[in-house]
């Protein structure tokens, strides 16, 4: 068993929340209850039928089939049942039993749900018993007795919707979504955290920022951008694309559509088709030979095919062709959330070409480019997962051979630069293994963010071919890579880690004058076009409030230079300051405004 978290009530340290994957106390917990929370649904609605309750990173989660929508009154009845059970202290038992055993007590439940999951287990088959009141099939782990559970460390948090096996066309369940920890210390620590989330929450924070909107005529997972996000996005884009030039990265631009024989030759059609929007056909009987058009779920199949466009020489590579390139996944509106997770985004995305031999430098050079992405947006707390491939499945394509290969590149280049990494398998991408970058947030949760993949099957699959130094006819390799991966995702992240204060080199308004009466607003407007014409983004506040009111906005539109102007500042030629990184600055002249806007620009530092 793990040992029992410290309390830190005694300095100012937030206790550590370890995820349910690190702990087996805590999966022991978790899992055990889901149960009791199951339990106490079953005891108060009857009729409600059990599906799955699995542990979450935080917490664990049970669907019902119940006849009537479970309120917020209703989850204070059951958590106040879940004490209950909890109290009588129930031994956890564990039987095996027989696949035909298991059907004859699941029919005389009549749980239809459990004889479906039932048909899916393989043996053992398992069921695990709180006393003698409650059972469901489950491989564990839990506890030996509810009495291990703490009541006080356990929470009821809310009710969504879900379908049955992730499937629209399928049953409407109600999910009911809790948390559960050693100690009352660490749900205090979760609530606050999620109180923080709440604040920080980029589809909150977006909205009041005038970033972005979503629009139910335009469709679910469809953002769509405001002057201010788009400015936002564009200086990412911008800031990449520089330094990609600076490496000798080719810029190229491909459509939104293609043929569906495109992606049968990647293998996308055939192992990815459930991710991907509907073919578009011009009559039925295309569509019955599948002929027809479909919208891009991926970038690389085009960038191949300027690849393949002319015969390449040895001479020519690498070859690196980058391209911000919006693709579409078709994701179930259940799993839609904010700009984390979209139908339609936009990928940095880039093809590397490469000679075998210079696979190991090109790839450090990419972790390198990546690197430095991430040390410009402050993002320090990250770790690198080699996402490999279950030799157990059948959803990979290509030889061994070529697996092996590509692993051991990636495993090579990460410890040679001797980075914190963890393997996971059954991680990589159906065509080849992948180097993916996972940030930690200031809430400690983990998001994906760049990714690296080495494919020696796509390459195969299209026939590459460059002329080799002795004339011979070799298959390049492939590096798929992306610094930022989905714009859309990074830009929700970094709404959150900044809580919307952006540095100022990405603030989509950098500077905000604020004139204390009408009569300034000429020179305030002379200061901002001399200021916009150096290439600071900046702007004057024409609204007519008094002065104390238009600093409280633009404290609230988290503006990162407010400048007042007032008879003084006329006469002087110059600006009161005032920054939200440094406070008030007093007087500064307009000439040295303007040098230090674009010093902090260029060096990506506050004003």
């Amino acid at each position: 068993m793990d040992k029992q978290p410290m309390s830190n009530a005694d300095n100012n340290e937030p206790l550590r929340l370890p995820r349910t994957s690190e702990s087996k106390t805590l999966k022991q917990i978790r899992h055990t209850t889901s149960h009791v929370m199951a339990m106490a649904v079953q005891k108060l609605f009857p009729k409600a039928q059990v599906t799955i309750g699995p542990w979450t990173e935080s917490g664990f989660y049970y669907d019902f089939d119940n006849p009537e929508s479970f309120t917020e009154k209703d989850l204070k009845a059951i958590k106040k049942e879940m004490d209950k059970i909890i109290k009588k202290k129930f031994p956890v038992i564990r039987e095996e039993v027989t696949r035909e055993e298991a059907e004859r007590r699941i029919k005389e439940l009549g749980e239809p749900y459990k004889l479906e999951i039932l048909e899916g287990l393989q043996e053992p088959i398992t069921l695990y018993h709180l006393g003698e009141a409650w059972w469901d099939l489950c491989a564990g782990p839990h506890v030996e007795s509810t009495a291990e559970l703490n009541p006080k460390a356990i929470a009821l948090e809310m009710v969504a919707g879900a379908y049955w096996r992730g499937d629209e066309n399928k049953a409407q369940l109600q999910r009911i979504y809790g948390t559960a920890w050693e100690t009352p210390e660490q749900l205090v620590e979760y609530k606050r955290r999620k109180a923080e989330a709440l604040k920080r929450d980029h589809r909150k924070l977006g909205k009041e920022l005038g970033l972005f909107i979503f629009s139910d005529p335009v469709g679910p997972g469809l953002p769509l951008w405001t002057p201010k996000g788009t400015i936002l996005r564009s200086t990412l884009e911008d800031y990449l694309k520089q330094e990609q030039i600076a490496r000798g990265y080719l810029p190229v631009v491909t459509p939104h559509i293609a043929r569906v024989d495109l992606f049968k030759v990647s293998g996308h059609w055939q192992n990815y088709k459930e991710d991907m929007f509907p073919m578009m056909a011009e009559n039925e009987e295309e569509a019955a030979i599948e002929r027809g058009f479909v919208l891009k779920p991926m970038n690389c199949p085009f960038h191949i095919q300027i690849y393949k466009s002319e015969l390449r020489s040895y001479r020519d590579l690498p070859l690196r062709l980058a391209e911000f390139g919006t693709v579409y996944r078709y994701e179930q509106s259940g799993e839609l959330g904010g700009l984390t997770r979209v139908r339609g985004f936009t990928v940095d995305d880039s093809h590397l070409f490469v000679t075998p031999e210079q696979l190991d430098d090109e790839f450090l050079k990419v972790v390198d480019l990546i690197l430095s992405v991430f040390k410009a947006l402050q993002l320090k707390n990250f770790k690198a997962r080699l996402s490999f491939r279950d030799p157990e499945s059948d959803k990979y394509i290509g030889s061994d051979e070529a697996w092996d290969k590509a692993e051991n590149a990636i495993r090579r280049a990460v410890q040679h630069l001797g980075m914190d990494y963890f393997e996971a398998t059954g991680e990589a991408a159906f065509y080849g293994p992948k180097l993916d970058f996972i940030f930690q947030d200031i809430l400690d949760r983990e998001w994906q963010l760049g990714t690296v993949q080495v494919d020696y099957i796509l390459p195969e699959r299209f026939e590459l071919e460059y002329v080799a130094e002795d004339g011979s006819r070799q298959r390049p390799v492939m590096i798929h890579r992306a610094p930022f991966g989905s714009l859309e995702r990074l830009i929700g992240i970094l709404i959150e880690e900044y809580a919307g204060d952006f540095p100022l080199w990405l603030a989509p308004i950098q500077a905000r004058l604020l004139c204390v009466s009408d009569e300034f607003l000429g020179y305030a407007e002379e200061v901002v076009a001399k200021l916009q014409g150096a290439g600071i983004r900046a702007e004057v506040d024409r609204s007519g409030e008094r002065l104390g009111k238009l600093i409280r906005n633009a404290e609230k539109a988290k503006i990162p230079v407010m400048a007042v102007v007032g008879g003084k500042e006329v006469e002087n030629n110059s600006l009161s300051v005032r920054t939200r990184a440094e406070g008030d600055l007093g007087s500064i002249a307009v000439e040295e405004v303007l040098e230090r806007l674009k010093t902090a620009n260029t060096s990506r530092t506050n004003f």
